[in-house]
């Protein structure tokens, strides 16, 4: 038999991952079953089972997608000498994942994920993993600010990346339950209280 290409390969485990998309946006993760995404992809139960093996390995697979893009973001951002100012990163970031905030984009996913996991040690184990890492860069960004005199020589780089992060997550969860607020004027508010003046 011929051997199938790796871009055949790659481009069917696409297929999968975009049906997997589109059934958790209409049904909810906890309601989809493996059967309606095999059934949204087209293809048969033997042909899917190659690729994944379950709905915990199909969420996997959609957040590394998009983790890896922030991530790549953040180490291109952090390539930038001298390093760019906080409000310019958090631009390019929001820059970044405003797309997946449509309808079958991740961040609606994400919250359903981020309930499931409080329930499934599978999904908990990965959801630490991955925002973990997300959660390293903005450390590492955080000690970059403290080098070009952004931030305090004697601030906390780790407290200052926890912050940072949960900006992500909160913005994230604001325009899933919310529909606001734009990128813009969640940009405005940061740059607001990065350039509060100093009354002491």
């Amino acid at each position: 038999m011929p051997r199938v290409s790796e871009a055949h390969l790659a481009a069917r485990r696409q297929q999968i991952l975009d049906a997997a998309r589109a059934c958790f946006a209409r049904n909810g993760f906890h309601a989809t079953s493996m059967q309606d995404v095999i059934s949204e992809a087209g293809l048969s139960v033997g042909a899917f089972y190659r690729y994944f093996k379950s709905k915990e390995e199909l969420v996997t697979a959609i957040a590394e997608q998009v983790i890896g893009r922030v991530s790549d973001l953040l180490d291109e951002v952090r390539a930038i000498n001298p390093p760019p100012p906080i409000e310019d990163v958090m631009r390019r970031l929001l820059q970044t994942v405003d797309p997946q905030f449509s309808p079958d984009g991740v961040f609606p996913m994400a919250l359903q994920v981020w309930a499931e996991s409080l329930r499934n040690p599978e999904l908990a184990a990965f959801v630490r993993t991955i925002y973990g890492r997300v959660r390293g860069h903005f450390d590492e960004i955080a000690r970059d600010q403290q080098a070009a005199g952004r931030l305090p020589a004697d601030a906390d780089p780790e407290a200052v990346g926890a912050v940072l992060f949960s900006m992500v997550p909160g913005y994230a969860l604001q325009r899933v339950l919310l529909g606001r607020p734009d990128p813009d004027t969640f940009l405005a508010g940061i740059t607001a209280l990065l350039h509060a003046p100093d009354k002491n």
